[in-house]
């Protein structure tokens, strides 16, 4: 064989090792940006499931609070009906998401913020216990959210990047979107009694 031959089929060899390297790269990254939403979803199921048993403890001390309960109770609904499959995360799915489990944040604030003009479902034990889960729940969904948004990040990078862009773009591999905080966020919910 020929120099060139040989150097042309050592060139083309390397190539496709990199393309099959970068290849499988992606896809790894791919599937942890699967997983780290699978971990978001679970965390906002784990608080939704959470929700009827913290409302019916506090109904049996405010139950002239019916409207209160029904906006939590709607929330939630609202939020488990709007399912997003991690391949099919676009900004606007994302956002709307977000929006809905806002909107249970918001009705659980005003929900807590009701007790405390009853102190002696502040003292009830049962109370207690989901009031610190919820709370758990609460740290644990803002921890998952930023591991999606670190996870999403170092993968947006990576098909961003020349070349690999080059294989993302011939693969199909689409940039992620974020978590973003919601308009007003940094503002303190209004309560109203």
């Amino acid at each position: 064989m020929k120099k060139s031959t040989i150097i042309v089929i050592v060139v083309i060899v390397l190539i496709a090792i990199w393309g099959i390297t970068s290849y499988n790269g992606m896809v790894k990254m791919d599937e942890s940006v699967s997983t780290a939403w699978s971990n978001v979803e679970n965390q906002y199921q784990r608080r939704s499931d959470l929700i009827p048993n913290l409302v019916n403890t506090i109904k049996g001390y405010a139950s002239h609070e019916k409207e209160t309960f029904q906006a939590v109770v709607d929330a939630r609904s609202k939020a488990t009906q709007m399912q997003i499959s991690a391949d099919d995360l676009t900004p606007e799915k994302m956002q709307a998401y977000q929006k809905a489990q806002g909107e249970v944040g918001s009705a659980l604030s005003r929900l807590l913020a009701i007790t405390e003009a009853y102190p002696d479902l502040k003292a009830n034990e049962n109370f207690k216990e989901l009031q610190a889960q919820l709370e758990g729940t609460e740290n644990r969904i803002s921890v998952e959210r930023k591991r999606f948004n670190d996870t999403a990040r170092a993968y947006n990078t990576a098909i961003r990047t020349f070349p690999r862009n080059l294989l993302a773009g011939m693969f199909g591999f689409d940039k992620r979107p974020y978590f973003e905080s919601e308009e007003g966020a940094d503002k303190a919910p209004k309560v109203e009694f």
